[in-house]
């Protein structure tokens, strides 16, 4: 799922505020006694989990691409 395809709610969200999000969501599932009504909330916990695996990927990225400037910068020195 590209940046572009996110619903607008979940692009500014953090990744703490996506998780809580997840873990709201997979309670409700633990309380449900009917299967059939989850299966909703089960589809948006797995589209959540995706855009919480691209957000991660992103800050990965890019902290891994910081550390690598800082690293050639000390070396330069």
């Amino acid at each position: 799922m590209k940046d572009k395809n996110l619903p607008p709610d979940n692009n500014s969200s953090t990744l703490e505020e996506l998780t809580e999000k997840a873990n709201q969501i997979i309670e409700s599932l633990e309380n449900e006694k009917n299967l059939n009504n989850s299966v909703e909330s089960y589809q948006q916990l797995l589209k959540l989990n995706k855009i919480i695996q691209e957000k991660f990927h992103k800050k990965f990225k890019s902290l891994s691409e910081k550390t690598n400037q800082k690293v050639k910068e000390i070396k330069k020195k």
